[in-house]
This record gives structure tokens, sequence and C-alpha cells, in this order.
């Protein structure tokens, strides 16, 4: 929960910044009745189902389930946390933020002070670079842009520069003010063993490294002669910079996605694939920097996109840590495609040697991250050897059991046969017996009683439902069920109160409750299709008889307790006829379950 003065704050703050103010700045929307419209900027629609809501100050989309007040819209689109989101919204309004929980006014200006202090330095630095860049003293960094054909115009957009060497950059930055300690903090240099400051990146091409709110928060620098140094090293993580939790070129992208929005995201893993491809018109491009993908990152794009294109070097299919660092992706909700390039070659390398329609072509190529799977697994291997072969089938076969539908599973049997020669009859043969008969459409199964996810699962289901005000679950009476998280009750009364009054805003939760915590989940939950028509209202009586199921084996548990420290035969008959009693309710909700 938030503290009183933090709250009154939070108050104050959503009334100076006008949530349709606020939210239009970022997308156009359009007013019917006392609702404004617009295509949701938080997944790719074409027809507008993203509501504001004026009055009860708060956002709803019918297409991807999100909701949320002001303060929650920022956190989204920005891709910030909840204080960043504050401290955006207040700089706004020309508001202070206050401390918040226990953190004392005083600490919580020092962070602050110190972030900003850092942002500036990177800020300087990049400006440092640049200025080299043009200055006449970088004709190797000149050089190696030219040979990579970069415009001038590109190299404006990306603010490349130049590092001329290991000095000059810690000596300008002292000279502008900033301290030893800050330009080791901010990353942008380090100390030797003997105490020199020298710069991390030095004699290196930068690429300056930006986040999604245009703030410069590393660099990256790629050697200019041969070494046995890296080819390419990142400034070390930071307070201002997490590799894992940023993607490069996120910042253009962004301003991509203001301008007219953005059906894909094209995802490779360096800097110089990124720029190219830019160039060569593909503006819907970001590079993971080489690190194996992130549940962070996977989330970043989800911010921006429905659907990703890997496009990695060309012997991608021999890297199998990073095939299975793209299932990140797909259990974030995204469709994942992956562009198979020509052996040997990287995204730079086929807009260099085939340009623009070269790689569109790749990316016309583009297959499902399963049959890449199948693609990659036949690299692996010599088929005109029978060993192999069958070494092949039973990589394929393993495979092909992540399939999420019949139809999926034929057709990618259907390639295997074709590719290995073996009957499919065989194939679906071998592959029933290692693999457990799936359950046909709509049916479920059965709830684990134990289960303390899929009680959680089933109660953010029926609170969401609850909240959204759908048919089916407008007259439950949730002061029925049990509800195991303090903050699944708090909504519950909240809900139920409200109905006794006449109704309740939706709105009106964010200000008693953690913006962060359970709320959050429930109103972004992922439902797809499960919250309309006949499925949705089944599924919902299923999620409530979870819940029902679960107050039951409770109750029994407790009668059970004081069955053992009863004294008299009265009383362990009274609680015997109790436990009989919730047992056969039990039982009805299983038989109701089946």
């Amino acid at each position: 929960m938030i503290g009183g003065d933090f709250s009154d704050f939070l108050r104050i703050l959503k009334e100076k910044n006008d949530i349709v103010d606020v939210i239009g700045s970022y997308v156009k929307l359009e007013r019917r009745g006392y609702s404004y419209w617009a295509c949701c900027p938080f997944h790719h629609e074409k027809t507008p189902s993203f509501a504001v809501n004026a009055a009860d100050r708060y956002y709803h989309c019918f297409g991807c389930g999100k909701s949320g007040d002001v303060i929650t819209f920022i956190k989204e689109y920005e891709n910030v946390d909840f204080r960043q989101a504050v401290e955006i919204l207040a700089a706004r309004a020309g508001l202070e933020v206050p401390a918040l929980d226990d953190r004392s006014a005083e600490e919580a200006a020092e962070k602050k002070k110190k972030r900003d202090r850092l942002y500036a330095l990177m800020r300087d630095a990049a400006r440092f670079y640049l200025n080299n860049l043009y200055s006449g003293r970088a004709d190797p960094h000149m050089e190696y842009i030219a040979k990579r054909g970069l415009s001038p115009s590109t190299m404006k957009k990306f603010g490349l520069g130049a590092s001329l060497d290991y000095s000059g950059l810690p000596a300008y930055l002292l000279a502008q003010g900033y301290t030893p300690e800050e330009c080791v903090e901010s990353g942008a240099c380090v100390k030797t063993d003997d105490g020199r400051l020298i710069d991390a990146e030095g004699e290196r091409l930068i690429i300056p490294i930006i986040n999604n709110l245009d703030e410069v928060i590393a660099f990256g620098g790629r050697v200019l002669r041969p070494t046995d140094r890296a080819k390419y090293k990142n400034t070390r993580e930071t307070i201002l910079f997490n590799k894992s939790k940023n993607l490069f070129n996120i910042n253009l992208v962004k301003k991509e996605k203001r301008a007219g929005g953005i059906p894909s995201l094209i995802m490779v893993e360096g800097y110089m694939d990124t720029i190219s491809l830019y160039q060569a018109g593909f503006h819907n491009v970001v590079a993971s920097m080489g690190t194996s993908l992130t549940k962070e990152q996977a989330r970043l794009c989800k911010r921006y996109t429905e659907s990703v294109y890997i496009s990695y070097d060309g012997d991608f299919a021999g890297q199998k840590a990073n095939l299975r660092g793209l299932d990140i992706l797909k259990d974030e909700g995204l469709k994942v495609r992956v562009v198979p390039l020509p052996d040997g070659l990287d995204p730079d390398d086929v807009v260099r040697t085939q340009g623009e329609a070269g790689y569109q072509s790749c990316l016309d190529k583009a297959m499902p991250l399963i049959d890449f799977r199948i693609l990659a697994a036949q690299r692996k291997y010599d088929l005109s050897d029978e060993y192999e072969k069958r070494e092949f089938v039973g990589e394929a076969l393993a495979i092909v059991k992540e399939a999420e539908t019949e139809t999926e599973r034929e057709q990618l049997l259907r390639r295997i046969s074709e590719l290995s020669g073996v009957s499919n009859a065989a194939l679906v043969r071998d592959l029933d017996r290692s693999v457990p008969k799936k359950r046909t459409e709509g049916e479920k199964a059965p709830p684990r009683e134990e289960s303390a996810d899929g009680d959680k699962k089933a109660a953010r289901f029926v609170l969401a439902c609850c909240l959204l005000s759908k048919p089916y679950a407008m007259d439950e009476d949730l002061s029925a069920l049990d509800f195991a998280d303090e903050e699944h009750q708090t909504i519950a009364r909240y809900i139920m109160d409200g109905r006794k009054a006449g109704g309740f805003r939706l709105a009106g939760l964010f200000d008693i409750m953690s913006p962060d915590g359970e709320l959050s989940e429930i109103l972004n939950l992922d439902f797809g299709d499960e919250l309309e028509g006949e499925r949705a209202e089944k599924y919902f009586r299923g999620c409530k008889q979870t819940l029902e199921r679960r107050s039951l084996l409770l109750r029994i548990a407790k009668e059970r307790a004081l069955f053992e420290e009863a004294t008299t035969q009265e009383e362990r008959r009274e609680i015997l006829l109790r436990i009989n009693e919730y047992t056969k309710k039990l039982n009805q909700l299983r038989k109701q379950g089946r």
C-alpha cells in the first residue's frame, strides 16, 4: 500500500495531468460520446479498441485487455518503472515528487541528482565524441564509415562519434566539472592499476546507446584496426545501463511508432546490422547487442508490436543457445518468425551486397520459430547417411512435440517425411508413442486443488471479469469466495461495496492500491478471446468452482483440526456433520467440473 502523504500527492498529480491530454500527446484520440477512442498503442490493430474514460480517469483496451490510470499509461508506454513515471508526470505538471514509502525526501532527491548528473555526463561525452569525428583528426574512423557505406544523414541520425585516444575524454569531462568518481560511475571512463583515468572506449568508433526516453545511457565502441581486443565493446553495466533491459535503436523505433505505428520489429544482433538496415529503409529494427535474449527485452518488444522477426547471422542455425532464447519472446505472447540468411552472411552483408530488395527477399522467406528449429536440425546432419538421418528424425520429432495445433503438427511431419524419406505414417506412430494424447478443444484438465498458482490464476480471472463488468459476472457474490491473497480480498471488497452503493469506478482502485501489485497483474492479463461469448462464461464458472473447491478444502481441514481437539462426543458428531456437508458440496463441484 502507498503511504498517506504520497497518496495525496498522487491524487494531485492525476488531477493536474488530465488523462485525455496526456494520452492524446502520444496517440490520436477521437471523441465518441463520453469516451475517447484510438488504435491501441500497446498492440497492433487497425480498428480502434482503446478507450479513455475522461470522467473516471482510466483507459481500457478491449483488444488486448490493458487498463490503468495516467501513471500506468506512462509506465507502459515509456517503459519505465513507477517512480520514473511519476517523475515524468510531475515534471509535466511542475510538481516536486515527495519521498516514496520510507525513503526520506533528502535520499530521494540525492539519488535523482546523481542520476541526472550521470545522464548529463553521458550526453556531454556523446557531444565530445561527435565533435571529434568532424574535427579533421578522425581519418581512420571516417574511412571505416565510408567502407561501411554509411551516409552523412545516417551518421547524424545515430550520433556516431570518435574516440581519438585514451586521455581526451577524461580530460574534457574533468574540465566540465565532473568528478573522477562520476566519470567512472557513468562507465565512460575506467581507472588503470596505477590510478590513471582513461577512456573506456579508447581509439574506437563510438555508437551511442540511447534509451526510449532519448537519454544516452552507454556507448558501443568498434575497433578500427586488427587487434587481439574484442571487435565491439559496450560500456559496462551501471545505474544507467543494464544491457539485458535495453535494445539498441529503441529510441528511433519509438519515434517510428508515434509517427504511424509499426506492424513488426526486426531483431538483429549488433549495432552495424541495425544501422545498415535502418539506412536501407527498415526503420523497425532493434539490436539485442549480442546478449542472449531476456524476459525484459521481450517485454520491451511487446510494448511496440505483436510480431518479431529474428534476423541473426547466416550461421544462426547452429547457435543452440540463441534458438532456445527465442522461446522467451514466444512466452511473452509475441509472434516469432526467423529470417533465414545465406550461410556466412549477416544482415549488414546482405544489405551491402544485395541491397534493400535482397534483404526484403530474406524477410519474405521468414518462417515460424518451430519450422526454423526443424531447419536448424536438418543443417546439423548428413541426411545421405542412414545413421545421421535417424538422429535427425529423432531430434525433429522432439521439436514437433511442442506443436500447438494438430495442423501445425501435420505440416511439420510432412516436411520431416520429405527430408528424411521416412513415411508419414511411421513418423506419426513414433510421435504418438512419445506424446500424451492432447485434449480436444474446450476440454479442460481438472484443476489441481493443491496448486497455489492455479488458485491465483482463477482468482485473477474472476476479479478481472467483475472489474470489467462482464455480463456473466455482474451479479456474482464475491463475499462467498475465500481469496487467499490480501490484495484480491481488497479488490473483491471494493467491488461488492461499490455494487451496494450503486456502482464502482475502476479508476478508484488506483487511489487505494499499489499500481505495481496484483491490480496491475489482473488488469493486464492477456485473455485473448477468453472474455467473450459462451466459452468465456464457461471458463469463468470453472474458475469460480476452483475457488469454491479451495474454500471447501480449507473448511474441511479446519474442521478436522477442531475434531482432533474436541473433548466430547457431541462436539465430534457436530463437526463430522459439517465435514460431511462440505465433502458432499466438494464432490458435487468435482462432478460439475468433469
